[in-house]
């Protein structure tokens, strides 16, 4: 390319030296043709006049310059057409630099043109290694003298000018593929890639293909793999191969009828197609098949393999040949029944004894505990056979004790099982014949180690918690009340802390209560080492207690420090990272109460007021905060009452098609919200009154009423509009939820395609079965279900999967951001792509300015719902939208 820009800008000064000089021989020309005459004409005899002479010259010179101006314009261009050359060619550098592969180009003559960055990185080259005029094959040898090619140059070239490529290998185990390409023009393109990466994982997949064909050779049951979409077989193991008598060469590629017997061939497809319509994806059967001159019979098992689309794909068939076990007598089988349902199923191992030789003849598998031995294993032994001769002389005594008393002996003894030195109830019963001689001795063993251990503990665990054996509330009082007895009438000071484990429920909803039990235990593993010898007790699920000395506050409130130091490192438990965090109340003894009960209860005033400001806060208690646990508790008896009488009203909140402006956004629907007036206190915002409904229950009474008067509203509206109604985790939990809304539905009238039922993740996170068959049955009455604040929770997608929802609601939280915060945009966009693609559709909720609405229009997002849109509002501010006459159409859009 240098080369051609170069030969451009030559032919640029040729030209116009050629115009240069042809003005210089036509001007000296002219000039002395003038002064020699010799321009003149014939016609006037050899002699022209002056006027003519220059004429001509004159002439001369206009078309010097007309040809001098032609090649400067054509010198001009041909420069522009230069620099546009050089930048394209920049350009072209600068992409293929920036390639993943190594990319090297030669001319017709082998000179390399061309070699980019990431080639020098893949070999550890610089960009002085590459010479003017360097050709392949030196950039190969090169590459040789280093010790990064192991193949010859003619080798090198024949090898990568094929499809699949040369693969070379580098030192520290590096592979390279190279690919190499001829131009046209005689030139070449070779692309170079790191393909170490692909290479290994090859060979693992070989090895693991390798180990998995080797285990189902060597499986001893017949082991088949068929396709699903023409019934042909693609795999069969060695076991299946000598059942069916063919190789697998010559099974594979086969259907059934092209290797068994017509009915054999009938019966297995029929067991295929139960496979296939069995919902679990999985069929067991037994059937008879032909096996040349004799019948069969196979205990088969067919199970579905599925591809990433949960379409079957293949028919993976397991079977044995159970003729033999089949032929049994029946009196085997009922013999054998008897003894499972009459032995086994005792609850104390039992075990019987011939007494004129002691040897045992018949053992349940509880004994097995006992004999240290399969039951099997043990008939027609002895004592002095199974147990050492220590234990056997003290069973041999113990069972001539019973024979010779010929009746119930009964007596406790430690007994050596593996499982350690464990404690047993041994009765001993002597069975006499008909003669009345001891024939049979029958001896039952219970273990009561758990028991007596059991009763033991039962002093501790009256004081103690059972998961972390730290001191109970109980205990933790008695401790409290000792302290106060021996400080009281001194100086001495004391504090009570009151400290709550932080998002321990968050953790068991996503971790499971395993975990949540096990970080419970490390935490009070922790608690124990900062607290130093001071009193630390679990008082409830996830609040523990604790009692120091010293200088109060100080002293409360550097332990109260050290704990949450202690806390802020990561608990590993089972391969899991979790954290969690501490919030402190503290009281003091004796400024906050002078006996036990008030000072834990201040505390835990103290430890209410912290978790209000935030997770992690530490508070000392002050006197008014009982006002304030007063007032909460005042507002939760005029909740109940205002539930009762009537004083909760609903407000209407409008959703919109989502479009570039409110004016063009028509409503769709209302979701519904509730508003408490109080008589005394005025407006209670819901923030205040519904975590109070929630905590207390009473947001089951309140939801019923809520779903029953937003239902009764909407079925009056002329317009057929949507109406979404909010459903609390507590509603699902209690009560039969679907048959409410069933009797609601029919009680009003409301269509049910017209009621859109709103739940958050609560509502699965608490019991996911139960609350999605729930789900399931709501969508089967025909109402509409949403997921609510979608994205705030922990595992909303797998929810998605779970269930197809109608509707999801973006959260305000991502939506508050737009314009401000890429990240929300990102969320947004992903989100609505997300339930497109699941077939759902997707409603924003806190629209706000009209900056968010356009981005939500642009990205197709299919509702919006906000301030922007309307303000929640009594419906009849909405009358107009609703369709009802002789109302003002409603300012939706706020200032």
């Amino acid at each position: 390319m240098a080369d051609k820009n170069w030969q451009a800008g030559g032919k640029v000064q040729m030209s116009a030296r050629a115009v240069v000089c042809l003005t210089g021989t036509v001007v000296p020309f002219a000039a002395a043709c003038a002064a020699s005459g010799d321009l003149a004409p014939s016609g006037y005899g050899g002699s022209a006049g002056p006027d003519m002479i220059w004429e001509m010259l004159i002439g001369g010179i206009v078309v010097c310059s007309f040809v001098g101006a032609v090649a400067l314009w054509i010198a001009s261009a041909l420069r522009k057409f230069k620099r546009l050359q050089l930048r394209r060619n920049a350009f072209v550098s600068s992409a293929l630099n920036n390639l993943s592969q190594g990319v090297v180009m030669t001319d017709s003559r082998r000179r390399i043109i061309f070699c980019n960055d990431r080639y020098l990185d893949i070999y550890g080259l610089s960009r002085s290694d590459i010479f003017e005029g360097m050709t392949g094959p030196d950039l190969l040898a090169l590459r040789r003298e280093r010790g990064l090619l192991d193949v010859s140059t003619e080798d090198f070239y024949t090898n990568a000018g094929t499809p699949e490529g040369l693969v070379t290998g580098l030192p520290e185990g590096r592979s390279v593929l190279v690919r190499y390409f001829a131009l046209p023009n005689g030139g070449s393109v070779a692309t170079h890639e790191d393909c170490s990466e692909q290479r290994k994982l090859s060979r693992q997949l070989a090895s693991t293909k390798q180990f998995l064909e080797s285990v189902l050779d060597n499986v001893p049951v017949c082991v088949a793999a068929k396709s699903i979409e023409d019934g042909r077989y693609i795999f069969a193991n060695r076991a299946f191969e000598r059942f069916s008598r063919f190789s697998r060469d010559y099974i594979v590629g086969k259907r059934g009828e092209d290797i068994f017997q017509p009915a054999t061939a009938a019966s297995i497809a029929e067991a295929d197609r139960a496979a296939l319509d069995s919902p679990e994806g999985q069929y067991r059967t037994e059937f008879a098949v032909e096996r040349g001159s004799k019948k069969r019979v196979l205990s088969s098992n067919r199970v579905i393999a599925r591809d990433q689309n949960n379409q079957p794909e293949f028919l993976i068939a397991m079977f044995d040949d159970v003729t033999d076990r089949k032929s049994l007598s029946k009196e085997l089988e009922n013999t054998k029944k008897f003894l499972e349902l009459v032995v086994d199923n005792i609850p104390v191992s039992l075990i019987v004894q011939r007494v004129s030789d002691g040897r045992y003849l018949l053992a349940n598998r509880g004994a097995e505990a006992i004999l240290n031995r399969r039951r099997e294993d043990a008939t027609g032994l002895t004592a002095a056979d199974i147990f050492n001769p220590r234990e056997a002389k003290l069973i041999i005594a113990r069972d001539e004790a019973a024979i010779k008393k010929r009746g119930l002996l009964t007596e406790e003894h430690p007994i050596s099982t593996k499982d350690g030195l464990r404690l047993f109830l041994t009765r001993r019963m002597t069975v006499l014949d008909e003669a009345g001689e001891p024939q049979y001795l029958i001896k039952t063993h219970e273990d009561v180690t758990d028991r007596r251990q059991t009763e033991s503990r039962m002093a501790h665990m009256a004081y103690h918690d059972g998961l972390t054996d730290l001191p109970n509330r109980a205990a933790f009082l008695q401790a409290l009340a000792q302290m106060i007895e021996a400080c009281a009438g001194s100086d001495e000071e004391f504090a009570v802390l009151c400290v709550d484990l932080d998002g321990l429920k968050e953790i068991n909803d996503v971790f499971g209560h395993a975990i949540g039990d096990k970080l419970l235990v490390e935490v009070a593993r922790r608690i124990q080492a900062s607290a130093r010898g001071g009193v630390v007790a679990r008082l409830s699920g996830d609040e523990f207690g604790l009692i120091i000395d010293g200088k109060q506050p100080a002293a409360g409130r550097a332990l109260a420090e050290q704990l949450a130091e202690a806390m802020s490192n990561e608990f590993p438990i089972d391969g899991k990272s979790v954290r969690t965090g501490l919030t402190t109340g503290i009281s003091i003894f004796p400024h906050n109460g002078v006996d036990a009960a008030s000072l834990l209860a201040n505390a835990g005033a103290a430890l209410f007021r912290a978790k209000a400001k935030s997770r992690g806060s530490i508070s000392v208690y002050e006197p008014e905060m009982d006002a304030q646990i007063r007032d909460r508790r005042v507002l939760h008896q005029d909740l109940s009452l205002a539930i009762r009488n009537g004083e909760l009203s609903l407000h209407y909140q409008p959703q919109a098609v989502a479009r570039h402006t409110v004016a063009e956004s028509e409503v769709i629907g209302f979701e519904a919200l509730a508003r408490w007036l109080h008589p005394v206190r005025g407006f209670v915002p819901p923030g205040d009154f519904i975590p109070i409904a929630e905590e207390s229950g009473l947001i089951v009474e309140m939801g019923e009423w809520i779903l029953r008067e937003a239902c009764r509203e909407a079925a009056s509206w002329p317009k057929p509009l949507q109406i979404a109604v909010n459903l609390s985790p507590a509603q699902f939990m209690h009560g039969d939820v679907v048959g409410l809304v069933h009797s609601i539905l029919i009680e009003t009238g409301l269509a049910p395609g017209r009621l859109e039922l709103e739940i958050t993740e609560g509502v699965l996170i608490e019991d996911f079965d139960r609350g999605l068959a729930l789900l399931r049955r709501l969508k089967a009455l025909g109402v509409r279900v949403s997921m609510d604040d979608f994205g705030s929770g922990y595992s909303s997608l797998s929810y998605l999967q779970a269930f197809p929802f109608d509707k999801i609601k973006i959260d305000r939280a991502f939506v508050m951001h737009l314009g401000r915060n890429p990240q929300s945009a990102s969320i947004v966009r992903a989100v609505v792509g997300l339930g497109h693609g699941l077939g759902m559709s997707i409603v924003a909720e806190g629209v706000e300015t009209q900056e968010q609405l356009g981005f939500l229009a642009d990205e197709d997002c299919d509702a919006v719902q906000g301030y922007f849109i309307g303000k929640p509002a009594p419906i009849g501010q909405y009358s107009a939208l609703v369709g009802r006459t002789n109302a003002p159409e409603p300012a939706r859009k706020t200032g």
